[in-house]
């Protein structure tokens, strides 16, 4: 199951992370750094923005983070960075189009956009000035976390192909791990788990305290999985066959920046006190947008129906339509959800 998974995503994951390459090389640290030095607007909505040209990697995004702090962007622009840079990046996006259909790729960005939102306004009103010098004090002292290689890399206007090549080799090198320890924890959950179980615990036999539920419990799963960046998306497959709701869903997928290790990095890099008001904020903000892109999704009619997804029970081929039926796999969710595929297509 978790070959059969893996063989579906790997052309979307090599797009991603090809796009990905691309634009980090022609965007410098240096020059972005100037733009997140101030806490408005604007700020945040350049940390958003370049976030997202970022890398998928959780472990990657966070030590970016600390160097752009380094440098100068303060803390709460730093962090928007981070969370931009894993959750509304390229290969993201198509893993979920491959996996899970287009309801969830637009819940992802629409959601993952307004958890940016309420993360700013959250450390607007609660992140004080001491905190964030007590974690500028602990930053500078340059303690190693994981992936700090990423976070220095630089290139030349000058040596583009090769800045591509690099970066390219360094986001697939990054989240390898994680994308192989998340499709082998996924095949043996659904092989061995019984949907009794997930279904008893995603609360199913009552669908509108379900759709409260799944989003308080995701980011927890998600916080114990020790899985991150797109590793998570197999897992997310996995407890969306299970029953959780889809704002539980999204707020599991979210969650990858409060898994155990990286809560550790926090500790090691910005203190104990901030490592703990990093998990606070960041569950809530993912656990609120979460349910509120779950109830907006509900009301418009676009959640689809629990189904198995196909890349579980497919097996591996290769043939000259190979392409079409992998991109098709994005749609057949939605199909298999009752409704029937566009005129002239073919299952």
């Amino acid at each position: 199951m978790a070959f059969f998974m893996f063989w579906e995503v790997l052309w979307p994951l090599a797009l991603g992370f090809l796009i990905s390459a691309a634009v980090q090389s022609f965007v410098s640290r240096d020059a972005v750094v100037k733009v997140l030095g101030r806490d408005n607007v604007r700020g945040a909505t350049f940390a958003t923005l370049l976030g997202a040209a970022s890398s998928s990697c959780s472990y990657a995004a966070v030590a970016v983070s600390r160097a752009l702090f380094r440098k100068g962007a303060t803390f709460a622009n730093a962090i928007i960075f981070e969370f931009a840079s894993t959750n509304l990046v390229f290969e993201l996006g198509l893993v979920l189009l491959v996996l899970l259909g287009w309801q969830f790729l637009a819940a992802e960005f629409a959601g993952g956009l307004l958890m940016i939102a309420i993360l700013a306004v959250v450390f607007k009103y609660t992140l004080r000035a001491r905190m964030v010098e007590a974690a500028r004090a602990q930053a500078e002292k340059g303690l190693p976390g994981r992936m700090e290689g990423h976070a220095g890399m630089q290139h030349s206007m000058s040596d583009r192909l090769t800045s591509v090549s690099h970066f390219f080799y360094m986001d697939v090198a990054s989240v390898a791990q994680d994308v192989v320890l998340g499709f082998l924890i996924a095949g043996a959950l659904a092989a061995w788990v019984p949907n009794s179980f997930w279904q008893a615990l995603f609360l199913t036999k009552d669908p509108a305290l379900g759709a409260f539920w799944g989003p308080l419990v995701g980011p927890v799963i998600a916080l114990l999985s020790f899985v991150c960046s797109v590793g998570n998306v197999p897992l997310a497959v996995v407890l969306w066959n299970g029953g959780i709701s889809f704002g539980g869903v999204i707020s599991f997928i979210f969650a990858d920046l409060i898994i155990i290790p990286i809560l550790n990095i926090y500790r090691k890099y910005y203190g104990g006190r901030m490592s703990l008001y990093l998990l606070g904020t960041s569950y809530l903000a993912m656990a609120l947008a979460g349910f509120l892109i779950g109830s907006l999704f509900q009301v418009l009619g676009l959640v689809p129906a629990h189904h198995f997804v196909a890349a579980f029970q497919t097996p591996p081929s290769w043939n000259s339509r190979h392409s079409w039926t992998s991109w098709r796999l994005g749609w057949r969710p939605y199909w298999a959800g009752g409704s029937s595929p566009p005129a002239g297509s073919r299952c």
